[in-house]
């Protein structure tokens, strides 16, 4: 008999992940994924609504997504609960000046006033805040 608990305290694989939603796309039940993400209330309501194609279009998306993730990112999401020896090397934060970031946090605050007042596009917006947002780094 296979030790439950033993594989469902096991590091969750984003490759795996991914085969699952797409399964879940193409075949006439959906949200095994879910289950296989300890999301057992998303996965529930896959399966009753897996008559309507609204999970099997989720599922195909999700898998995209799953894919193109980062796996740090990944194992942010759905790793999170487990030892940091089970998932992987951690990478560490490196000191950050604090007036640094308040300097970038008032900057992206006149930022987004300028979005709302319709000075800059929304795209002229994220490009802006992802490099303030690299100054932290």
């Amino acid at each position: 008999m296979p030790d439950w608990n033993g594989l469902l305290s096991q590091p969750k694989d984003r490759k795996i992940a991914s085969l699952l939603a797409i399964a879940g796309a193409v075949a006439p039940i959906s949200g095994f994924h879910k289950f296989y993400l300890k999301q057992p209330v998303w996965g529930v309501l896959y399966v009753l609504l897996s008559w309507t194609p609204i999970p099997r279009v989720a599922s195909g998306i999700e898998a995209i997504w799953y894919l193109f993730q980062d796996s740090h990112e990944f194992d942010r999401r759905f790793n999170a609960g487990l030892p940091a020896a089970m998932t992987g090397p951690v990478a560490t934060v490196p000191d950050i000046d604090p007036d640094k970031i308040g300097a970038i946090a008032d900057a992206l605050r006149k930022l987004d006033q300028l979005r709302a007042d319709g000075l800059i596009s929304e795209y002229e917006f994220e490009q802006k805040r992802r490099t303030l947002l690299d100054l932290i780094a």
